[in-house]
């Protein structure tokens, strides 16, 4: 029987399992369905250059549309996966079309966490996840207007600082006591406090959004007492995997698709890849789903050498990203759980420096702004799991080159 493999997805993730399924050799029928217009392209831009209107569309492609006819790949675009049928090896679309699969990849991705509060329907209420919805926020930013911002996490604080670079008057609202509390430590969340208050806009931590305010369109944020006069709303308080074709299914959810260090589902005929999913990360020793552009690459590559028959490719550090004003932050490893940090450059007067996080002596992860020396180094030692001398870290005097591994 010929193979036919279907991915349902047309996200980071799933366009880089085509391209990696061409490169490594597959030879049966391709089948990308995607609910967008568009072939899968990079989100992380959304909500800096292309909100911007630094870069167009076309920049943001995980591949030229080409590529797809070139290897073969059918695009299935503006259709949504409904139904999975295991037993049958079927997907069926809301058009009713039915798709049989000797293989199954997952691609599904995430949604923004809606805030179910009084007021969330209302005209000006927005979220940043796809490119229509980057679209409707540009057309509503101009100098002058108000913008609250629900969330201080790297979405909500890289619109903030698209849009105070656009004169608009920002106002970014967080429950939590401090900004990018998920991803970052103490120090690197004072420093970009310090960042966004500097360009003027007006941070609010350890409040809560208890509503929003408006006669059809959105005049208000409410935190309790507190009232913020605003012309529009993006709300940025996380997101949630796309887990329930999966689950329908009768595949294993906890937070996401559970998969192997494969990328296999229980279903030897079905994998999952990207944001959607939920592994036991082989050099973490965490059981975690992880949302980033790394996981979705490294995820794809794995799923399509096993689908393949080839070895799997080098396991990597995860790492991160976040550009905001003229400061790149990066990001390797996950800080969660380190008991010593070690600072190395100055927090408090530049915008150059790095955080280094050991636990029990172990550097298990770097907070990186302005500094890729810093992270590139930073990510080797920690898939090594090296016990460098924190002293020595933190002296900008050693180089990270006397760390090498």
């Amino acid at each position: 029987m010929n193979e036919s493999l279907v991915i349902i997805g047309a996200g980071h993730a799933a366009g880089q399992l085509a391209a990696s399924l061409a490169q490594d050799g597959f030879k049966g029928a391709v089948t990308l369905v995607g609910e967008e217009p568009h072939p899968p392209y990079q989100r992380p831009p959304l909500s800096k250059k292309f909100l911007a209107g630094e870069v167009t569309l076309d920049r943001l492609y995980v591949r030229p549309p080409a590529f797809y006819d070139k290897s073969g790949v059918r695009l299935m675009l503006d259709t949504r996966a409904v139904a999975i049928d295991r037993s049958a090896r079927t997907v069926v679309t809301d058009s009713g079309a039915t798709l049989p699969y000797t293989t199954l990849v997952l691609a599904t991705g995430s949604r923004p966490r809606p805030l179910p509060l009084a007021g969330n329907d209302l005209d000006g209420v927005l979220y940043l996840r796809t490119v229509q919805d980057v679209q409707a926020i540009r057309t509503r930013l101009a100098p002058g207007r108000r913008l609250v911002i629900v969330g201080g996490g790297y979405i909500g604080l890289e619109l903030a600082a698209v849009a105070a670079k656009q004169m608009l008057q920002v106002t970014v609202l967080e429950q939590a006591p401090r900004l990018m509390a998920r991803g970052v430590g103490p120090i690197v969340s004072r420093f970009y406090e310090r960042l966004h208050r500097e360009e003027g806009v007006n941070v609010i931590t350890g409040t809560a959004v208890s509503g929003f305010a408006g006669d059809g369109r959105v005049t208000h944020v409410v935190c309790g007492e507190v009232r913020h006069d605003t012309d529009l709303v993006v709300v940025g308080v996380g997101a949630a995997p796309n887990v329930e074709l999966a689950r329908d299914a009768g595949l294993a959810v906890d937070d996401g698709i559970v998969v192997d260090a494969q990328c296999r589902t229980a279903d030897p005929a079905v994998y999952a890849v990207g944001d959607c999913t939920r592994r036991l990360h082989p050099m973490l020793d965490q059981n975690l789903r992880l949302e980033s552009v790394h996981n979705a690459l490294e995820q794809a590559k794995i799923a399509a050498a096993s689908i393949c028959g080839r070895p799997p490719p080098a396991m990597e550090t995860p790492w991160f990203w976040s550009d905001q004003y003229d400061v790149k932050l990066q990001m390797a490893g996950l800080s969660g759980g380190h008991d010593t940090a070690v600072v190395r450059g100055s927090p408090d007067g530049g915008r150059s420096f790095a955080v280094f996080y050991l636990r029990d002596g172990v550097l298990i992860a770097v907070d990186a702004v302005n500094r890729m020396p810093e992270f590139m180094a930073s990510k080797a030692l920690i898939a090594a799991r090296a016990r460098p001398d924190p002293s020595r870290l933190g002296d900008e005097r050693v180089a990270m080159k006397a760390f090498a591994v």
